[in-house]
């Protein structure tokens, strides 16, 4: 589904952000991009979702190859951004759900499914600032989800939420999951997906350290500045006892 060849991005101010990352997602894979802050994982899902293009190497999307296919990469790829005030366009859930559709019966039909799928509904007609952090994250997954894309993209999906957030976004990424479809979640805390995902992708200073299940990546993590899930941890600590090493 989605194939990285020596990609490598810099933007006009100078410096690589990314240097030569290969790797290839197979459709239907949950992919955790993980890694420190300015480690590129903002960058990487931008240019998955067709927004820039590489200045070196090359992305393959579902057969569409960028630098050139950025625009029929946006028609398939879904980015939710982290900072959710800069995705909503519309007044109020009703809006931001029809932005740019055509208002008939069906149009309405599918997006108050949606806000229903998502608990908005109650909210349909209330004004976006009125809404949680919470509730805004999950306007801007229903409208990404609305445009029924190939691959969704998601940055930082559980920055900012509640434990009974974190529990509902778990469950929506599930649903995708088992739906099939292909999703990129970036985070630099592993405790929040880490059983969920197929695989992981560490970053480290724009380039990719590590990639492989993620059983076989957890012990190398923390020298790239990400801490290991706190029952990786335990479970390490435990089996050193058992075998006397500790």
């Amino acid at each position: 589904m989605i194939t990285l060849n020596a990609l490598s991005f810099a933007y006009p101010s100078g410096g690589n952000v990314l240097s030569g990352l290969s790797m290839n997602i197979p459709k239907g894979t949950l992919l955790g991009v993980v890694g420190a802050n300015g480690s590129g994982k903002s960058t990487l899902l931008s240019l998955m979702a067709g927004l820039y293009a590489p200045t070196g190497g090359s992305l393959i999307v579902a057969d569409r190859v960028s630098p050139g296919s950025e625009k029929s990469i946006r028609a398939i790829c879904r980015l939710v951004m982290q900072d959710a005030d800069l995705q909503i366009l519309g007044g109020t859930v009703e809006e931001d759900l029809l932005m740019g559709a055509r208002r008939d019966e069906k149009a309405i039909a599918q997006a108050k499914y949606m806000a229903d799928r998502f608990n908005l509904l109650s909210a349909w007609e209330c004004p976006v600032q009125t809404l949680s952090w919470g509730m805004k994250r999950k306007l801007c997954l229903a409208a990404a989800l609305l445009d029924d894309p190939n691959v969704l993209l998601l940055d930082e999906p559980f920055s900012g939420l509640d434990y009974p957030g974190v529990r509902e976004m778990r469950s929506l990424i599930g649903e995708n999951r088992q739906a099939g479809l292909t999703q990129v979640v970036s985070s630099h805390d592993l405790e929040s997906f880490i059983d969920l995902v197929d695989g992981l992708a560490v970053l480290d200073s724009g380039k990719l350290v590590v990639t492989g299940p993620p059983e076989s990546v957890l012990d190398s993590v923390r020298e790239h500045g990400v801490r290991p899930p706190h029952s990786w941890a335990v479970d390490r600590v435990i089996g050193s006892w058992d075998t006397g090493n500790n």
